[in-house]
């Protein structure tokens, strides 16, 4: 922020650089996954291979119905992290025990009734699917097993009621046998889990801070496209929150340092957001000041040095002083400061109007008052990014007699939630109605298996993204599965030679799942495939019944994928609504005086709202999106001014002539549906009274919280003013004037 940069109070745009065109990811060549794969992928694929062989050869000697099973928790569970593996692993026994007991209380309910039976599954398939949706990571994963456990162990029991919990604890017995064995092997190929758990952390906060720290210097110097990187860290922020709980699991026994973790990032949200605000009060204020240029560009070359000091662990208290310094020169100049003002002795000099109110022109007045508002606002910003190397710090150890406890509220999307549950619960009434009016024979497995892939499909954030991955992933499965059958396996007499062919057949689909681009198709492939070559001790599978068995499961594979395009589809552009109005509902209570509202809340729900839009958008997004994302940010901003503008009035050092205006502007933020210009010219208004009472003001104190009200006014007004087509949720956002808006930043 050189003196340069900021000489008006608009930045200037360069004509002689045009706007660069998104980034696309540069493609990789076709199959290079299979020909060239990376040393992660080779390994993943070679450990959960081995474990599969031995969860099958482990079945095999045990006499299990069904060894097939345990082949396919291996793969359900395989993730390319120790800690994703274990956390998957735990909460698949979780949902298998909870299924196995639903199972044997529905099977008790309606052994010999169908007509309520089916009923009774498809709305235990449909609460488990709409509960899943409110959670997180693997605990949904558990909630949608709990559902198709318990349709499986009920199909696989409907011929002989009587059987039903011999069928629950057989269904146990995969499970845990498979979870077993890819823990064992896991363990095998692990080396230092705990310290690499702990590097991977502070390398993933590490990065946090750096993105934030280059975004702040954008923001800072106006640099073009600032606002755009602002937005896109916090997707990188949330998946980092997702992978800490991952960390946490290969850490073993550890403290809290997960919860300073997420911590620092709810500080880092906080961070870009008072960055954004930063932006604003740069453009609408005068910033064209010695010493606040001066101050500006000593934190501009300090965050310039940032990246370089953080990675020193002995470097961290350094940096907390150098942030303590320029904060208290923040502090210095934010408070009302006059050379004629004070004696050293703070005493008021004789003869003197307080604060040279009497010498000092209005013009010269609002530009010291800008200044101060800046200052102001520059030292809470310094004072979030202390508060994120603070909890950085402590995350990188364990602290004896710690209790700190922090979680990241996530946003819950109630219509999402009922439609995945509608969704479950009608395609197995669908495949039941196809079961008992045909009387398919196999018609049970195809019932178990349709439930089975919904659930998976339910715990996606946009389940119509993966589902058609996951039908050519059944159909790989299938196609691999008839060479196995007809070609190699009527030669096999034993494991040994089983292992030999069926071994590199599953490595294939271990390398794909290391691809991103085959990741969703090599799911289906992994779980299914074992499941299509019906593994038994004593038997090998004919055709007739290797055709309709499997032709089964990928009809219950495309049924499902059916009901997730045609039954309540997914919508980008309704979800788009569905987020605005829900955030716009929330910014309204915030500002209700009769509720206390908490930043942690309004950061991490508005935190995952914008992951939610940018995964939904694409690599490349389109002007729309990045409006949404824009409009989500100045909400964001906006809300957190009203929250310290709450904080301010519950101080109670404000004058009541100047709560007043304050309490208006409160009031029509409120009350504001429609005419948000309306709004905008009451804050506008009480920033100018605010302005008048701060000339008048000879307290110190109130000077100082008139300054901090002026601040967070002065963003509030101009984000109602310069976003009020997203700020009103009675018609669909169109994005022409937020569209407009970010380019002009970037120009």
């Amino acid at each position: 922020m050189s003196g340069s940069t900021i000489s008006s109070g608009q930045p200037t745009p360069d004509n002689t650089t045009t706007r660069p065109a998104p980034l696309r990811p540069r493609a990789r060549p076709f199959l290079s996954w299979l020909y060239a794969p990376s040393p992660s992928s080779v390994t993943f694929a070679l450990r959960n291979t081995i474990a599969a062989c031995l969860a099958i050869g482990i079945a095999f000697w045990m006499e299990l119905d069904d060894p097939a099973w345990a082949a396919m928790t291996v793969w359900a569970v395989a993730q390319t992290s120790r800690g994703e593996s274990q956390s998957k692993a735990k909460w698949r026994i979780v949902g298998t025990i909870s299924g196995g007991i639903a199972a044997i209380t529905i099977m008790a309910i309606a052994p010999q009734a169908p007509w309520l039976f089916f009923p009774m599954i498809a709305l235990w398939i449909g609460l488990c699917s709409g509960f899943a949706t409110f959670v997180s990571n693997f605990r949904s994963y558990a909630l949608v097993l709990a559902g198709y456990t318990c349709s499986i162990i009920c199909m696989g029991a409907a011929s002989n009621p009587d059987n039903i919990f011999m069928v629950a604890m057989s269904r146990g017995t995969y499970i845990v046998l498979g979870v077993l064995c890819e823990a064992f092997m896991g363990l095998i190929f692990a080396t230092s889990q705990e310290r690499h758990a702990r590097a991977q952390l502070r390398q993933k906060l590490e990065s946090a801070l750096v993105l934030v720290t280059t975004t702040l210097c954008s923001l800072l110097g106006e640099e073009r496209g600032a606002l755009n990187a602002a937005r896109r860290q916090f997707g990188t922020i949330l998946t980092i929150n997702d992978q800490i709980e991952f960390a946490e699991v290969e850490m073993g026994p550890h403290g809290h340092e997960g919860d300073h973790a997420r911590a620092a990032l709810a500080a880092v949200s906080a961070l870009l957001s008072r960055g954004f605000g930063m932006a604003m009060r740069l453009q609408v204020l005068n910033h064209n000041h010695p010493a606040f240029t001066r101050t500006a560009d000593e934190i501009l070359a300090f965050l310039k040095q940032f990246p370089k000091r953080l990675p020193d662990q002995n470097s961290v208290p350094a940096l907390l002083a150098d942030l303590q310094h320029f904060r208290d020169v923040c502090r210095l100049y934010a408070a009302p400061h006059r050379e004629t003002d004070i004696r050293p002795d703070l005493e008021p000099i004789p003869g003197h109007e307080p604060f040279d109110a009497a010498d000092a022109s209005p013009e010269m007045l609002d530009d010291r008052l800008d200044e101060r508002v800046l200052f102001v606002s520059l030292g809470e910003l310094l004072g979030d990014l202390e508060q994120a190397i603070k909890e950085y710090e402590a995350s990188t150890h364990r602290i004896k007699g710690d209790h700190f406890h922090f979680q990241l509220e996530t946003h819950r999307d109630t219509r999402e939630a009922v439609h995945n549950g509608l969704r479950g619960a009608c395609a197995v009434l669908i495949t039941a109605y196809i079961y008992e009016v045909t009387a398919w024979p196999n018609g049970l497995g195809f019932i178990a298996i349709t439930t089975l892939v919904c659930g998976l499909f339910a715990t996606k954030e946009n389940p119509v993204l993966g589902t058609t991955e996951f039908l050519k992933g059944a159909v790989a499965a299938y196609i691999v599965a008839w060479f196995l059958v007809f070609v190699l396996m009527p030669k096999v007499t034993t494991f040994e030679t089983l292992t030999l062919f069926l071994g590199p057949a599953m490595f294939l689909g271990g390398l794909a799942k290391g691809n991103p681009a085959t990741a969703g198709g090599s799911a289906a492939y992994g779980l299914l495939l074992p499941a299509m070559l019906g593994l038994e001790n004593h038997h090998v599978m004919n055709e007739l019944a290797f055709y309709n068995g499997n032709m089964a499961t990928v009809l219950a594979v495309a049924v499902s994928v059916i009901v997730f395009r045609s039954v309540l589809p997914f919508s980008s552009d309704a979800e788009r609504l569905r987020l605005r109005r829900v955030m716009l509902g929330e910014l309204q209570h915030l500002a209700h005086p009769g509720f206390t509202p908490r930043i942690s809340v309004w950061i991490g729900r508005n935190t995952d709202r914008f992951a939610r839009l940018i995964r939904h958008a694409g690599p490349t997004p389109a002007p729309l999106i990045e409006a949404c994302i824009l409009g989500t940010l100045a909400t964001l901003t906006l809300g957190l001014n009203v929250i310290r503008l709450r904080a301010l009035l519950d101080r109670e050092y404000l004058p009541e002539s100047a709560r007043r205006p304050i309490l208006l502007v409160l009031h029509y933020v409120e009350e504001s549906t429609r005419r948000h210009d309306k709004a905008a010219r009451i804050a506008e208004a009480a920033v100018r009274r605010l302005r008048v009472l701060d000339a008048r003001e000879t307290d110190l104190v109130t000077r100082l919280e008139l300054t901090r009200a002026i601040t967070y006014l002065v963003v509030i007004a101009y984000t109602m003013r310069t976003n009020e087509d997203f700020l009103d949720a009675s018609k669909p956002f169109r994005g022409e004037k937020n569209s407009r808006l970010l380019n002009s930043g970037q120009s």
